[in-house]
């Protein structure tokens, strides 16, 4: 069986950081994902994806993600129910996130995006194709050993 999810979006809101009674780290966010197909003459339309994310995941998403920052999340779908206090049911269905990852820029429209904190770009330790790269050729025969 298989229960994966992989969304790409903007979230909806700014993320509010809460702790359990166990001191465990949680927050909740939607995500806006467009569908890949409109009817002709329409403009595409947009899901709205709750997402819940936990321990050092929700830190790392309320430290470095605001309301309209693209984000990329890969989790497993979760339905859930409960009762309110009237004694009426309740459903729920969200995605748990098992990654999360940066995509894309902060949206530029002055929505309260947090840029990454302490943010800085590795430096580029690659090995362009004109340098040797330590390693040495191998002769390769048409004998092949399998």
């Amino acid at each position: 069986m298989l229960n994966k999810v992989i969304l790409m979006g903007r979230i909806t809101r700014d993320i509010e950081l809460k702790y359990t009674q166990s001191n465990t780290a949680v927050c909740s966010f939607s995500v806006a994902v467009e569908r890949n197909f409109a009817r002709q003459g329409e403009e595409r339309q947009t899901d709205f994806i709750n997402v819940v994310a936990w321990r050092q995941q929700a830190e790392f998403v309320s430290k470095y993600f605001g309301k309209g920052r693209m984000i990329n999340v890969v989790g497993s779908l979760q339905t859930r129910t409960w009762d309110d206090q009237n004694g009426q049911k309740h459903y729920a269905t969200e995605v748990i996130a098992e990654e999360i990852n940066f995509c894309g820029e902060p949206k530029q429209d002055g929505s309260g995006a947090r840029p990454a904190q302490n943010f800085q770009p590795q430096p580029n330790f690659g090995v362009s194709q004109s340098e040797p790269s330590g390693f040495q050729p191998i002769d390769i025969d048409d004998d092949l050993p399998f």
